[in-house]
């Protein structure tokens, strides 16, 4: 997606775009930066197995790349990169996906080897997201102490979608994907954050995409609100959504079954099978 950026909204909203070749935007408190660097090296990998315990990854991580959004009077940072993602892809250690057995050669990395898939070679998360307290960067007259934390609680309130969709001037966009597999030519696994800001708030879009070809479709969206308000605390929501549906379900339905859909077109179609709103909140650390 290509935007256009006005320099003149971004002046008269009172942004400034980031220095020191950084990308980003400094706007009412916030300080909005994306990062999009290259894929791990081999030390790097070696590094993250030990960490994670695990010698299976994604065939391309961006684990430099991440969206950091820093509110500085509070210190409160909202970040989203490659390793908590695999981390909670780990935790989360769901059965692997079954694919036709005439596709499962194409996982074997020698010949007449026999394919075991005993993990979760879809590297599907839960992940919506990193945050914390940055207590070195909040600014001085802030009141906050090393005791508090940050957590998300459910809430009734949601994110105005509609109003988000309302003509306002895009002051910066930017999306960065942080990893992606291709399953042994077997569909797809992509792990990407999209956000925009605009003079009223930011917008964010994490979106985890799965498709096993002539299997399952598996979508798992967070979005992420910020307003712009004149409080001693952030404004933040989030919304998770998670859809997904066998091959099988969408055919019995009636719908045309695009190998290569585009997660945006058919995600009406798949079944929401969990969904929540939360609210970003300040509290004492346990």
């Amino acid at each position: 997606m290509e935007v256009e950026i006005d320099e003149d909204a971004v002046k008269a909203a009172g942004a400034e775009p980031l220095t020191d070749g950084r990308r980003g935007l400094r706007i009412r408190g916030w300080e909005i930066e994306s990062r999009k660097l290259r894929i791990l090296n081999s030390h790097e990998l070696l590094q993250w197995e030990k960490k994670l315990q695990t010698s299976h990854f994604p065939e391309m991580i961006f684990g430099n790349s991440c969206l950091i959004l820093r509110h500085e009077a509070t210190g409160t940072v909202i970040n989203f990169n490659a390793f908590d993602a695999l981390t909670g892809w780990k935790q989360e250690a769901l059965p692997p996906v079954e694919v036709p057995a005439a596709a499962k050669w194409k996982f074997r990395s020698k010949p007449f080897q026999e394919v075991i898939l005993e993990y979760d070679y879809t590297f599907t998360t839960p992940y919506g997201g990193s945050e914390t307290i940055d207590t070195e960067k909040m600014s001085k007259d802030n009141t906050l102490d090393g005791a508090c934390c940050l957590k998300w609680e459910d809430t009734e309130e949601r994110i105005d979608l509609v109003g988000l969709a309302a003509k306002e001037p895009i002051l910066f966009y930017d999306e960065v994907v942080l990893y992606e597999d291709e399953l042994a030519d077997n569909g797809i696994s992509l792990l990407t954050v999209k956000v925009r800001v605009m003079p009223s708030g930011w917008f964010l879009l994490l979106r985890f995409w799965l498709r096993v070809d002539g299997v399952l479709m598996r979508l798992r969206d967070t979005r992420m609100h910020g307003i712009f308000a004149d409080l001693s605390f952030p404004v933040v929501l989030r919304e998770n959504c998670w859809r997904e549906a066998t091959f099988d379900l969408l055919a019995a339905k009636g719908y045309p079954v695009d190998a290569a859909g585009d997660p945006s077109s058919i995600s009406q179609r798949l079944p929401i099978i969990m969904h929540t709103t939360q609210k970003l909140k300040l509290c004492a650390r346990q």
